[in-house]
């Protein structure tokens, strides 16, 4: 259990936002149980603390920071953080997202904006903080969480999150291409239909939840809905040195869903 030894990790999204795994909280975990030391962000303090709580109680090291990816300074906080417990970083995961219903007409301009804000911008923006570091070393690993909704089109529209989505998958090529003579790998995966604290949250009410998970599971040709492991798992290989000629790619975890 030591493919990511010696390595220096912050996941951002770590905590869940419900009982269960969800795929940041579960990619924390990994990391620790391969060796790397963890970094949980989240906004909920109580639930980036859990996850450490997890982490060493599985004689793994790790350490919190409470910070909103929208504020202009979790950039510099997470990197000062990272600086401050292990000298440095290795490996930025950005597992956040959030979505509304809704197609062009029925997009408004602010949903649109925050979205952006959340599943973009604040990526890029953390991306630009701990960017130097990782090139003054000649090395580091960028995974960004995308979608399947940015490639394969459901039955129902989520725009500003589908088109959100792609944007992070041309960031993490862009930062791939421009940074690959520096040592520096970017990649994002693209999670279909996985079984998530977030998902049941978001439905929560809407439906049964019985009958939401046979839907879901039907969907995928390998007759099961994923999970946040299969997410994780992964994050770990593009993440280790195993991965050290792959960049610029965007992995699908999707149990078939577009072979």
């Amino acid at each position: 259990m030591t493919r990511l030894a010696g390595k220096r990790a912050a996941i951002i999204g770590a905590g869940s936002v419900g009982p269960g795994w969800g795929n940041g909280k579960a990619t924390a975990v990994r990391f620790a149980q391969e060796g790397a030391r963890v970094l949980c962000v989240d906004r909920d303090a109580a639930a980036a603390d859990e996850t450490a709580q997890l982490i060493r109680a599985g004689g793994g090291a790790a350490e919190t920071l409470e910070a909103d990816v929208t504020a202009p300074g979790t950039g510099a906080a997470v990197m000062e953080a990272m600086r401050r417990h292990w000298g440095g970083i290795d490996i930025l995961d950005y597992n956040v997202g959030i979505s509304a219903p809704g197609g062009i007409l029925e997009t408004s301009d602010e949903d649109w904006a925050r979205i952006f804000e959340i599943n973009l911008n604040a990526a890029m923006r953390l991306t630009r903080a701990t960017l130097p570091a990782m090139r003054d070393q000649g090395s580091g690993a960028y995974i960004y969480v995308s979608s399947l909704a940015a490639v394969y089109s459901a039955p129902y529209s989520y725009l500003s999150y589908e088109v959100s989505k792609m944007a992070l998958i041309r960031l993490a090529r862009s930062v791939a291409r421009e940074n690959a003579a520096h040592g520096v790998r970017a990649n994002a995966i693209l999670p279909g239909v996985i079984e998530t604290p977030h998902v049941t949250a978001f439905v929560d009410g809407q439906t049964d939840p019985e009958e939401l998970a046979a839907k879901r599971a039907a969907m995928v040709p390998m007759g099961r809905q994923g999970t946040a492991w299969d997410v994780a798992n992964a994050a770990l290989y593009l993440a280790s040195d195993e991965a050290g000629f792959v960049t610029g790619v965007e992995l699908r975890v999707d149990g078939g869903l577009t072979a």
